[in-house]
């Protein structure tokens, strides 16, 4: 896939918020000195409350809604980049959707994992440019400058080299954390993936909790009209008193073929660095 020459040249403000768990200065301070030098035409303004804690929130419900609404209607603002992952959007997606105003629509929304939660909220809505794909957090993984880079590849410059490999221009795609996404299903956040190629990934869990997820999902989306789903990154698996006896390949074959839905390969998203952006929506390139 060749890379994009859509480049902006005007400075770029990145407001960045913790709608989930707490970010460290550190960190912060490490992400602004790289992308200060691979891409200068960025400005990352990361909001106080990514460095509240409140138990295992990054600040309470109200002060992670206020952080994000105030920066999504800010018309300085260009896009939003969310902090980390962890637990926390669902409790403050809808309430934050439900503020937003016009301005929000013309941003662009990246994150991934827990922020699955306001992605789709978000896409549901109809408010902005949504995507999965790294975020600051990443700075902490071995060679996370890598995935820094990636991401603000994408929202600074569209470069189209950021993106996941096998992702079909004129094709509806979406791109969650499995877990975040089940536990999605049949609610109020969830958007409507009809005629989409649905991509999901995980991290951290047994395989018989996979298989559980994968089921409710497939189970849920069965009769929604979906293209497809393809399987990212299953990293981090684990290990249960005895074998499960599936790989989560074999498992997310058994449930598409189970509810009549093609499964569709693999694909290059996960938690790790090699995480690649997938824009909601039609793709066109």
């Amino acid at each position: 896939m060749a890379q994009g020459t859509n480049s902006i040249s005007s400075p770029v403000r990145i407001g960045i918020c913790a709608p989930s768990t707490p970010f460290t200065r550190d960190a912060a301070n490490r992400v602004i000195a790289l992308a200060a030098e691979t891409h200068p035409q960025a400005e990352l303004i990361f909001d106080e409350q990514c460095f509240y804690v409140e138990g295992h929130f990054a600040g309470s419900d109200k002060q992670r809604t206020d952080s994000f609404v105030a920066l999504a209607n800010d018309p300085s603002i260009d896009a939003i980049w969310f902090a980390r992952g962890g637990y926390g959007a669902a409790r403050m997606a809808e309430a934050a959707i439900a503020q937003l105003e016009s301005t929000a629509k013309g941003k662009t929304y990246l994150g991934y994992s827990d922020a699955g939660n306001l992605l789709g909220a978000l896409y549901r809505a109809g408010i902005g440019e949504v995507a999965h794909g790294p975020m600051p957090t990443d700075i902490g993984r071995e060679n996370g400058e890598h995935a820094i880079g990636r991401a603000l590849d994408w929202i600074v410059h569209r470069h189209t080299n950021a993106l996941e490999p096998g992702l079909i221009s004129g094709q509806k795609h979406a791109a969650f954390n499995l877990m975040t996404l089940a536990m999605m299903t049949g609610t109020r956040l969830i958007p409507d993936l009809r005629d989409h190629i649905l991509i999901v990934e995980e991290i951290s869990e047994y395989l018989y909790a996979f298989d559980r997820a994968i089921f409710h999902l497939c189970s849920n989306l069965a009769t929604h009209g979906l293209t497809g789903i393809k399987l990212g990154n299953v990293s981090d698996i684990t290990e249960n008193d005895r074998p499960f006896g599936e790989s989560p390949e074999e498992i997310t074959r058994r449930w598409c073929e189970d509810s009549d839905i093609a499964y569709l390969g693999r694909s290059e998203i996960g938690h790790d660095i090699e995480n690649r952006i997938v824009p909601f929506g039609l793709l066109k390139f």
